[in-house]
């Protein structure tokens, strides 16, 4: 079992002719199940050709429909990135996972409410991770996005986070000391994103084949905080936090667009203090994360 991704599960590739997108399709097509999962490219202007042996269509309803592909992930340019996500949420997909960085805010702004209204309307709801994020992986079954399939072991601990750089970390780690993980979620780092910590802490908690969670969190907002209150309430199964940017001066934004203390409940100390007291084994020291949760196991 795992969250959101398995090794059925079928895949299109938005943005498969740049230069990212054709290295990240490339890689994890090599990965695990990715031969098989990986099922199509779309690109409006070079819809009938083929690359890695996968036809490209021109949009991405035509490329779900002709493959049952039910997850995009997309690698076009900031300019033209929320256009493509409010396409997959058109084509009714599942899961539209967003690696590409710097979206302009109001073009967010724009989709999220979109999709909104889509639902309000009685639509189907299309979930969406990231933008800024770096995807998300069921480990020896499939990998969508760019991060380093070879330090992944399947296993029973599932790992969310906001940074990219603190997932690897985290499974690093936990695969060092021969503790597999169930599904790794980065949720990316912007400040308007689709999946929210609480979001994937349910999925994990629904998960029977997931024993144990790492949470790793960034200055800024209130999600962090907001899952913790969730957890304490709903979840029995063990939990070790982490909070980026314990140094970090409020007002300055470190990082990811959405790393801005603006006071009160968003610095590093405050969402450790609340997770803490939430029941979560907190540390302040990202080199014991997996130490920890091996301890809680």
């Amino acid at each position: 079992m795992s969250i959101y991704i398995d090794k059925n599960t079928k895949v299109i590739t938005q943005g498969i002719t740049g230069k990212t997108g054709r290295f990240h399709t490339e890689k994890c097509m090599e990965y695990a199940n990715g031969s098989n999962g990986f099922v199509a490219g779309v690109h409006p202007k070079k819809a009938g050709q083929t690359i890695f042996d996968l036809p490209i269509y021109a949009t991405v309803h035509e490329a779900a429909q002709q493959t049952g592909a039910t997850v995009s992930v997309i690698y076009v340019p900031p300019a033209g990135a929320a256009a493509a996500i409010w396409e997959a949420v058109e084509a009714d997909l599942d899961l539209v996972i967003c690696i590409t960085e710097g979206i302009p805010v109001r073009d967010m702004l724009v989709v999220r409410s979109r999709m909104k209204a889509k639902e309000a309307a009685g639509g189907k709801k299309t979930l969406l991770l990231g933008p800024n994020c770096p995807g998300l992986i069921t480990p020896d079954e499939l990998k969508i996005g760019i991060m380093p399939g070879h330090i992944h072991k399947k296993g029973r601990v599932g790992v969310v986070s906001r940074s990219g750089t603190l997932t690897y970390e985290a499974v690093g780690q936990l695969t060092e000391l021969g503790v597999g993980q169930s599904s790794a979620v980065g949720i990316g780092g912007d400040p308007i994103n689709g999946l929210k910590h609480i979001d994937v802490m349910k999925a994990f908690n629904d998960d029977p084949e997931t024993d144990a969670v790492i949470m790793i969190g960034e200055i800024g907002g209130p999600d962090e905080a907001d899952a913790a209150r969730w957890y304490k309430d709903n979840m029995k199964k063990p939990v070790v936090g982490f909070i980026a940017g314990v140094t970090a001066p409020a007002g300055k934004r470190m990082g990811h667009a959405g790393a801005l203390i603006s006071g009160g409940e968003d610095t590093a100390e405050a969402k450790l203090a609340v997770m803490e007291e939430c029941g979560f084994t907190v540390t302040r020291n990202p080199s014991e994360m997996g130490k920890l949760l091996k301890r809680l196991l």
